[in-house]
């Protein structure tokens, strides 16, 4: 699993016209909390669907919403009463000291943006800038005002006053004690502690990796591991009970209950295929089996719909063993034009498999063509995150052998992160002008490029050994993850010189834009300390993916690529890029080895060694500079709003879309799905 393509820094981004199609017209970082700034996601594409596309969009997006309180849940055993406490008090702030009000509701941006009290990237946990005696006071004032006067999902309303304090007094330490839960996921804790003891994240309770060691998860994605009766370890199943009653509510019934429900609306208009799909997503959540995602997955990637979507547990980033799905979705328009560019990547697999660098033995011999799409989205929900800007789904092995899979290329969120941004990142950490002006050039599409064969190319190649039919996630465990995004990362870097690209029309000037490529990969391991404010660990996958790149080319193919100081100041460049793309064939094949073998000692080793661990004096170094560019160090979405509009006879004739710029409006509409109290929500922050 971990098919993704996340953009960590934005160091060769400039708004400028790509190969891949569309430049950025305006400026679409409409809010910034700290280091964090607030970017519009927009959906051009909306205005080309019928009225009943449209239709679609908006249940689906409905059933996005639904979805997304459960994260929360997953991320913290504290979560959704943290979530719930907060939005009390930013709805109702009337009579609330100004001072205290602003600080409340910049931490509860940061909150809804991270899923959480814990930043979503690095997993370190951040702190208020309020004091518990000031959110005290701030909650009473609020309850007063009508705050926690109604069930918030499936928390009780807050009645008393008694309640209330004894609520805040069971949060105190969740959200004001920085050594208390301190990780999301803790993959290296440090003090010789359990991983998963050490993560807040709630897949598992009561139970350490050493319990785990022989156990079998019947439902790996979608549960919770637990010790029952008799200390027996058991699954709690997220799933919604089926209608007869035969199969029981479990973990999350509220929110897949609702999901179901307008998804069946959804299905309603959806053409036969889709609706077909649709339908096998209903009963997965009811029934929690893994047979259904099976059949779900397994009709999904056969169905190229237009209006595309993605609603499940999904991705196993967030769990130290490598296992537990988290909870994600969005909803996508297909964006044709740079769609038909991707489609040729898509159509010559077979070619760039043949020329991969690793053993004939783990080259696929076969290929269906892989679904292949760029598209806009209406949401991104639960665990996903703008900057993703590549996904290849489904995961599961026996699927995409069989079926193939779905390449997305989210054009949309490109177009916002590079919007948002100029080119101040390039002029300060490129090692030369050439290399800044180069960037500033072709920066824009050596990123598409590179998002294209990570996704097209890279997941869907090589072949694994026969006794790894199941996939190689169980043999590789937490570090699965790591080594398929290096391995997508390093073929995107392999390809790039390939005349095949050049012939098919996808590169412009492809010496130029392989170097900045090459570039981008080679700093990168420099600039995405800048987002690890605290320690001296990479725990997420896509930062040890592009620190292993480079620390392993470093080590093992000499001359390749350089880190070195002038006037004060550390900077990482390429010294020769055939020689760096040796060192990525070597790295590549490598990587293919371990995973057609699932040698777990092997790839443990890789990444212990060349991507866990660096020094904090570059990183504080890095931050200082980066703080200088007054530029975020995170980026969140505002999603589109859909607006449905109703006939008399309660059907919908049209859907409207709008781009918001109010991150808090947009989070409170999600959330009053479940609280009426924070229904009419005021603008935040005024009277």
């Amino acid at each position: 699993m971990g098919q993704r393509i996340v953009l960590l820094d934005v160091v060769l981004l400039c708004c400028v016209t790509t190969a891949f199609g569309q430049s950025s017209v305006h400026r679409s970082l409409v809010e910034r909390v700290g280091d964090t700034g607030f970017v519009q996601v927009d959906a051009g594409s909306f205005a080309s669907l019928d009225v009943k596309q449209k239709e679609l969009a908006y249940w689906l997006t409905q059933a996005s919403i639904a979805i997304d309180p459960i994260v929360y849940d997953q991320f913290s055993r504290f979560g959704l009463r943290q979530k719930r406490l907060l939005e009390g008090i930013v709805v109702h702030s009337q009579g609330i000291d100004p001072g205290v009000r602003a600080k409340i509701i910049d931490f509860t941006k940061l909150f809804w943006a991270n899923k959480g009290n814990h930043n979503e990237l690095t997993s370190q946990k951040f702190l208020p800038g309020f004091t518990f005696d000031e959110l005290q006071q701030a909650a009473q004032i609020a309850r007063k005002d009508g705050a926690f006067s109604t069930p918030s999902g499936d928390l009780p309303a807050i009645k008393t006053q008694k309640e209330l304090d004894s609520e805040l007094e069971n949060l105190r330490a969740s959200l004001f004690d920085a050594s208390f839960e301190p990780m999301l996921t803790a993959k290296n804790p440090s003090g010789g502690l359990d991983a998963i003891q050490a993560s807040s994240n709630t897949f598992y309770e009561g139970v350490t990796l050493a319990d785990l060691k022989n156990f079998h998860d019947i439902h790996p994605l979608n549960s919770r591991v637990v010790r029952g009766q008799g200390g027996k370890l058991e699954e709690e199943i997220y799933r919604a009970g089926t209608p007869d009653g035969k199969i029981p509510p479990g973990l999350y019934a509220t929110y897949l209950n609702r999901a179901n429900e307008y998804l069946a609306k959804a299905q309603q208009v959806a053409d036969p295929q889709q609706a077909k799909v649709i339908g096998d997503l209903i009963r997965y959540y009811q029934t929690g089996d893994p047979g259904d995602w099976l059949q779900f997955g397994t009709d999904w990637v056969q169905n190229n719909a237009i209006i595309d979507f993605v609603n499940g547990f999904v991705e196993i980033y967030r769990d130290a063993r490598g296992a537990k799905g988290s909870s994600q979705t969005f909803v996508s328009i297909t964006d044709k034009p740079v769609t038909e560019t991707m489609m040729r990547l898509g159509e010559n697999a077979s070619y760039f498999e043949e020329k991969a660098p690793w053993d004939a033995k783990y080259k696929r011999q076969t290929f269906r063509s892989p679904v292949v799409k760029a598209v806009e989205t209406v949401i991104e929900a639960g665990d996903f995150s703008v900057t993703v800007i590549g996904d290849n789904l489904p995961n599961e092995n026996e699927i995409h052998e069989k079926y193939g899979t779905k390449n997305f290329l989210f054009t949309s969120s490109t177009r916002a992160l590079n919007s948002a941004t100029g080119d101040v990142m390039a002029k300060e950490f490129s090692a030369s002008k050439e290399i800044a002006e180069r960037s500033a050039k072709y920066g824009d599409e050596a990123e598409d490029l590179m998002t294209a064969l990570h996704e097209v190319i890279g997941h869907g190649s090589g072949k694994l050994s026969e006794r790894l039919k199941g996939g190689a996630e169980p043999y590789l465990k937490g570090y699965f993850s790591t080594l398929e995004e290096a391995r997508a990362d390093l073929s995107a870097l392999w390809n790039a010189w390939d005349p095949k690209l050049k012939e098919l029309g996808l590169v412009s000037n492809q010496e130029k834009v392989a170097k900045a490529m090459y570039d981008s990969a080679a700093v990168a391991a420099l600039t995405q300390l800048q987002r690890i404010p605290k320690g001296d660990t990479i725990e997420e996958d896509h930062q040890r993916d592009r620190q292993l790149i480079v620390n392993y080319i470093r080590a093992h193919a000499p001359g390749a690529i350089e880190q070195f100081d002038r006037d004060g100041k550390t900077y990482i460049r390429v010294q020769d890029y055939m020689k760096m793309r040796q060192g990525v064939g070597m790295l590549l094949a490598e990587l293919m080895r371990i995973k057609a073998e699932g040698d777990y000692d092997a790839i443990k080793a890789l990444v212990d060694e060349y991507a866990v661990h660096f020094d904090p004096r570059l990183r504080d170094q890095v931050v200082a500079r980066y703080k200088k560019l007054n530029v975020p160090t995170y980026w969140v979405g505002i999603n589109a709003k859909l607006t449905a509009q109703t006939a008399s006879d309660g059907r919908i004739r049209e859907v409207a879309i709008s781009y918001p710029a109010d991150a808090a409006q947009r989070y409170l509409e999600y959330s009053s799905m479940y609280d009426k109290s924070l229904l009419p929500a005021r603008e935040p922050g005024k009277e």
